[in-house]
């Protein structure tokens, strides 16, 4: 390497010093909380005893995973969390899109902050609170909905917390109040950089509102949904564990309905489960969101390769 080229590599390298500065704290935090903890995959293997620790202790090859697959509620638990989650990516999906194309829309630059400030600010507030406020509205001899709209109306009070038709819908529609505001960021920031000359010329050729939106809106905002249900994919297997367990207030009658994979690993360690039936439901939800990322992308790739996200 000649000494100009030398000279020009470092000058590259003392350029970008701040942005790596920038990063430090996040890559950190990364290693920390993301591959630290990676050996302990192990765990899932093993009857974990807290004397011999996670190496010493001896191997039962797939023994933990039948915590998950031999029980009667494994069908159950498996169709509430992955039916959830293609309710939360879909409807998600449609809400955030909508809500960031009205926020977009408005003129009014300290309107527009208003708005996205009041559609941020239930994600801000904690699942415990939320479940308080749920309950609030729900309770059967003190909440809202009974007191006030089903007793002076003259209909039997509800009793939410031990009725299962209602919260399938209760359960979506709160995903969506406390989620669509932070993904329509994404969103909004992507309609952000789309040139304003498009709609205008789209609309001196006589374009209706919604061609605009087919035609322009959408394939711009095309890799930001791909690339969001992609991540989404592979978290299908996962769920909002606060959402499940502190919103139905553990109530025993809704568990059909409620019970998701997490939850119920919850449920098995606080009845005397095993740290390695636990550790092996975690490597099962990653590996099955490893593989679906992978096919998802690959279909992707497919189908619209400049969309695909490796």
């Amino acid at each position: 390497m000649t000494y100009r080229k030398r000279k020009k590599k470092t000058y590259q390298i003392k350029k970008y010093i701040p942005f790596y500065l920038m990063m430090m704290p996040a890559l950190i935090y990364l290693f920390i909380n993301n591959y630290m903890p990676m050996p302990g995959l192990v765990l899932a293997f093993k009857q974990y005893n807290v004397r011999e620790g996670i190496f010493g202790s001896p191997w039962v090859g797939l023994r933990n995973f039948e915590f998950l697959f031999t029980t009667n509620d494994a069908w159950v638990i498996t169709r509430n969390t992955i039916l959830y989650n293609l309710a939360f990516m879909v409807f998600g999906t449609v809400c955030a899109i909508g809500a960031a194309i009205i926020l977009n829309d408005i003129i009014s630059k300290r309107a527009k902050k208003a708005y996205q400030t009041i559609i941020l600010l239930p994600y801000m507030i904690s699942i415990v609170a939320v479940a308080f406020l749920v309950n609030a509205f729900l309770a059967t001899d003190e909440g809202f909905i009974n007191n006030y709209i089903m007793e002076p109306l003259g209909f039997e009070p509800i009793s939410f917390y031990m009725e299962k038709k209602y919260w399938p819908f209760l359960l979506v529609f709160l995903n969506l109040w406390k989620n669509v505001g932070y993904n329509c960021i994404f969103y909004l920031a992507n309609l952000g950089g789309i040139d304003p000359g498009y709609y205008e010329a789209a609309a001196l050729d006589g374009a209706t509102r919604w061609q605009r939106f087919s035609r322009i809106t959408l394939p711009f905002l095309n890799p930001t949904i791909i690339t969001m249900t992609i991540l989404a994919v592979g978290r299908i297997f996962y769920s909002d564990f606060g959402l499940f367990y502190q919103v139905p207030m553990q109530s025993g009658t809704l568990f059909p309905v409620t019970q998701t994979i997490d939850t119920y690993v919850f449920y098995g360690l606080m009845g005397g489960g095993s740290m390695g039936a636990s550790a092996a439901a975690g490597f099962y939800q990653s590996l099955v969101g490893f593989v679906l990322v992978l096919a998802t992308n690959i279909i992707v790739n497919k189908v619209s390769k400049e969309n695909a996200m490796f």
